[in-house]
């Protein structure tokens, strides 16, 4: 198949190119147009976006998301591969429902799907899952997320059977006896509604644990979600001991406050919780800095439901990956700019995998996305391709809005 995008900026570039993409390969570029031929509307040509942390439900949780529509979102965001985690409903601990998972969602023609293995089996926390099997079945990673490892003795014999598999695994860092049962950030905030508050030192605590495993093991570990000044702080401090660990941050932990549940809306509930102004800055000053390695949605689709229950009873979790870049280069495009931004959801996402990182040359992959940088679209959730059709961004006017995924030279969405 072959396929030409004419009237593109590549990224960097004010000159309109075009791109002609055959066999699932980048051809060349500024060459006679071959095959289906596409108009990019002068948008940006961009590696497209990884993403290291999405919630597909899928088994178990369809009413929530399935394969299919939570793909169907990551492309519409953007997005040419996804790393879906493993709570669902049976816990992706069994090599089959690897093979399963991977082979569903090839061929439907979206973004590509890499599932994450549990690391322990049931993610009970308490016996490590067969990893060299579930690696050998396709699994990208290893991680009981959606829980915290309690069991520090089962985590450091993770790290080390993982590390002589040469894969990395990824963690929810919170202890959770300091969590408790915290429904928000506790502060000032959390004191004067009246909510059991969740600690910043819940993560902090588990971070600086976590550090001190890899010392020993020398294995690599991911640290999800970041959500406080402290935690970025240990992090920075391992790396300087050289120690091998990488984290992330989601842009609800940066553009959005404990502020927000002022209103009892369970739609800003999240785990870890939004948290403080100054923390949400000091993450963003560790994107710019390099001490954050790369950003996730952490897109966690719930039912409207389970989330119009009150703050105590509803569950946690945000679902946005089809407005992600929009909201990270309308909010923080200025700061971050566009290079800095893209290299966060792109490259950044690959070298912490150990992945060779997204090109633009002849005779790389075709994952590609085109950007609409300056159109300014409103938000409508009833338009998302995602079951979760509700966002904290309903309304507002964002830029940055993808035109068009290309995965492996296919055409995975196009805006219409």
């Amino acid at each position: 198949m072959t396929l030409t995008i004419q009237n593109i900026k590549r990224v960097g570039s004010d000159t309109t190119e075009s791109v002609t993409i055959e066999n699932g390969k980048i051809k060349g570029w500024n060459i006679e147009p071959e095959g289906e031929t596409i108009d990019g509307k002068g948008g940006t040509l961009a590696p497209a976006l990884i993403e290291l942390h999405a919630h597909l439900r899928e088994p178990g949780q369809t009413e929530k998301e399935d394969l299919h529509s939570g793909l169907a979102a990551a492309a519409a965001g953007g997005y040419g591969t996804v790393v879906c985690m493993p709570n669902t409903s049976p816990v992706i601990d069994d090599p089959a429902l690897v093979r399963s998972l991977i082979e569903k969602a090839g061929a439907l023609g979206l973004a590509r799907l890499k599932p994450a293995a549990a690391l322990t089996k049931g993610q009970k926390g308490e016996a490590l899952a067969e990893l060299s099997y579930l690696k050998g079945a396709g699994a990208a990673m290893f991680t009981d997320d959606g829980r915290t490892n309690e069991n520090a003795r089962v985590l450091r014999l993770g790290l080390e059977y993982a590390g002589s598999l040469g894969m990395v695994i990824s963690v929810h860092a919170e202890d959770a006896t300091l969590r408790a049962d915290g429904v928000m950030n506790e502060g000032p905030v959390s004191e004067a509604l009246g909510l059991p508050g969740n600690p910043a030192a819940a993560e902090a605590a588990r971070v600086a644990r976590d550090m001190e495993l890899v010392a020993q093991t020398g294995a690599r570990l991911h640290v999800q979600h970041l959500s406080t000044a402290r935690a970025l702080d240990i992090v920075r401090e391992a790396k300087k001991r050289g120690l091998p660990v990488t984290c992330e941050v989601c842009p609800h932990h940066l553009d959005l406050t404990d502020e927000a549940l002022r209103g009892f809306d369970a739609i800003y509930k999240v785990a870890p919780p939004l948290r403080t102004q100054a923390d949400a800055d000091y993450l963003l000053e560790g994107l710019l800095d390099g001490s954050v390695d790369c950003i996730a949605t952490d897109h966690a689709p719930h039912t409207k439901a389970e989330k119009e229950r009150d703050l105590l009873e509803a569950p946690s979790g945000i679902a946005y990956i089809e407005i992600a870049f929009p909201v990270m280069w309308t909010k923080f495009g200025d700061k971050l700019g566009l290079e800095k931004l893209l290299d966060l959801m792109t490259a950044a996402p690959a070298r912490v995998m150990g992945w060779p990182e997204p090109s633009l040359e002849a005779g790389a992959p075709a994952d590609l996305v085109v950007l609409d940088l300056y159109t300014e679209r409103e938000v409508n959730p009833a338009e998302f391709k995602s079951k979760a059709k509700f966002t904290p961004w309903q309304g507002q006017t964002l830029r940055g809005w993808p035109l068009l995924t290309v995965v492996d030279g296919k055409v995975a969405y196009r805006r219409e």
